[in-house]
């Protein structure tokens, strides 16, 4: 095993996505960087692996598509990766029909009028869209950016409404102020649910903060497919830290950091042993919770993640009971099932009262439809395709007693959802191992948390932030740090240890943001308000 040497400028704790982008960039700076990464790989919760024994198929485990991602930092680090774009947005079974969005603009709005009854939702949902794309031309490149006050952000924005839609007033009120009909509601919504477990009329606004990372990526909103799956990216962010002279040391697991502001010593363990390693600044690829534990400080306040992830190999797509849509098209782009407005706010209802969800909601897509490039030449000669499911409002809590009944009641009930607007069960679908066992697999957030550390399960390692300074909503500045416009938003009460993880302001999702802030950080930007 590579033994590090005794110091460098910086080490990276974590060689997470985060963590590799934060690398790269340091090390083309000139500095002297040491990625230490506890698991016998890098890549973090944005891996792709083979979890069938016997089944040549790369699944995007436990992270799927890619929209937070600059094209910056693509650029920067001159990573060889790519995003294909999903030729259909989204489709919402109701009946024995669905409401299908796609690029297709007069198609689209057939589909509204079939589910309406007139144009009006269709337009509403291009002038709601339209505002939210205005905002996401504004407010993304602010995320490479240091942070702007909450006025900067607000001018930069320049349109009352939209500010106080996003930014002010709960998501509810604006999705029922727009629109009428309750699926179309429904589908909305659920942007400001993903990984949040909140009501859409909570006070917190934190269901706003997860809408709002939602329809900003790329300046887009749009959520593409990772060419070669999620492990495509961190392979690329890896090889991109190694070629500008960083070294990644995977099986070393830290332990300790100590440092008085100036100089640290990295305490960390392997199966031979445990070392330290000098370091000038310390970045921590982690969660708040495990910054803290090495540092010795106080633990904030807890998380609580609330999905189930499912992943699936198929032999086939499954028929539909809608069918004017082609299930190539339906599954191509998100597919909703029991995401009504009305049954997702049923669904928060039951499991904040302590129950499972009986309709529980969930999105599903299939990779293999716009990359088929997962499937080894075997799966591909049998026409495989895979499905991701991420299922809403399961709270962590849920699972405490009994994780594996909870889980597998879950999975059931959630199933029970996809079959109702099938014409034909999931099951009957499924490929097998070579142990003969159906290629499925459930994650909850007790899962997450014993496979990744994500404190509570939760995917954002605590609740999103917006993205601004002083007088911010959501995620305080990591260790007592305040959190003001000019800093990045990674910046710890200890001047050489900073957060490069999810749970830095702007962190969450699969983006880098986190990774190139705190490099920034360490190597000097320019101050903006």
């Amino acid at each position: 095993m590579t033994a590090p040497q005794s110091s460098y400028d910086a080490v990276i704790v974590g060689g997470g996505h985060n963590g590799l982008v934060a690398a790269a960039y340091l090390a083309r700076a000139g500095r002297r960087v040491l990625v230490l990464e506890r698991l016998g790989s890098t890549g973090g919760a944005a891996v792709s692996t083979r979890p069938f024994p016997g089944v040549d198929v790369r699944l995007s485990r436990y992270s799927y598509l890619v929209s937070l991602l600059p094209d910056k930092i693509v650029r920067d680090l001159g990573l060889s990766f790519a995003v294909r774009k999903r030729s259909v947005a989204s489709y919402t079974p109701y009946g024995d029909s669905g409401l299908l969005v796609g690029s297709d603009d007069a198609r689209t709005r057939a589909s509204f009028a079939a589910r309406t009854g007139s144009d009006r939702e269709y337009e509403a949902w291009q002038g709601f869209y339209g505002r939210t794309a205005r905002a996401a031309r504004r407010i993304f490149p602010t995320l490479t950016e240091p942070l702007p006050t909450r006025d900067a952000l607000r001018a930069r924005v320049d349109d009352d409404e939209t500010w106080e839609m996003l930014f002010e007033q709960p998501i509810g009120a604006a999705i029922e102020r727009h629109f009428a009909d309750d699926l179309v509601r429904g589908v909305v919504l659920t942007d400001a649910l993903i990984g949040t477990f909140a009501d859409a009329h909570d006070p917190s606004l934190r269901q706003n903060r997860c809408f709002l990372y939602h329809v900003i990526g790329g300046g887009t909103g749009d959520w593409d497919v990772p060419v070669g799956g999620m492990g495509a990216l961190t392979d690329a962010l890896a090889d991109a830290a190694r070629a500008a002279g960083a070294t990644l040391l995977t099986g070393h697991e830290v332990i300790r950091i100590d440092t008085d502001g100036t100089r640290a010593e990295v305490a960390y363990r392997t199966a031979d042993g445990e070392g330290v390693v000098g370091a000038g600044h310390v970045l921590v690829n982690a969660s708040p919770q495990a910054l803290a534990q090495l540092l010795g400080d106080p633990a904030p306040a807890p998380a609580e993640g609330a999905q189930l992830k499912v992943n699936m190999v198929l032999t086939r797509l499954p028929r539909l009971r809608d069918r004017a849509v082609d299930p190539r098209e339906a599954f191509s782009g998100t597919f909703h099932i029991a995401e009504g407005y009305g049954q997702l706010g049923t669904a928060y209802a039951e499991a904040a009262a302590g129950g499972l969800p009986g309709a529980p909601p969930a999105e599903i897509y299939c990779h293999t439809l716009t990359d088929p490039s997962i499937l080894g030449p075997e799966a591909t000669a049998r026409g495989y395709q895979t499905l991701t499911l991420f299922g809403l409002h399961a709270p962590a809590r849920l699972f405490a007693a009994d994780p594996d009944g909870a889980r597998e009641a879950l999975l059931k009930a959630t199933l029970d959802q996809l079959d109702a607007v099938l014409d034909e069960p999931i099951a009957d679908c499924l490929a097998r191992d070579a142990d003969g066992r159906p290629c499925i697999e459930a994650k909850s957030p007790v899962d997450l948390e014993h496979e990744l550390r994500l404190p509570g399960g939760h995917i954002f390692h605590r609740d999103l932030s917006f993205p601004f300074g002083e007088g911010m909503e959501g995620a305080e500045g990591a260790e007592g740090a305040e959190v003001t416009a000019g800093t990045w938003g990674v910046e710890t009460d200890r001047a050489n240890v900073l957060l490069c993880g999810a749970g830095a302001v702007r962190g969450g999702g699969v983006s880098g943001v986190p990774g190139h802030n705190a490099a920034m950080a360490v190597i000097g930007g320019t101050r903006k308000q």
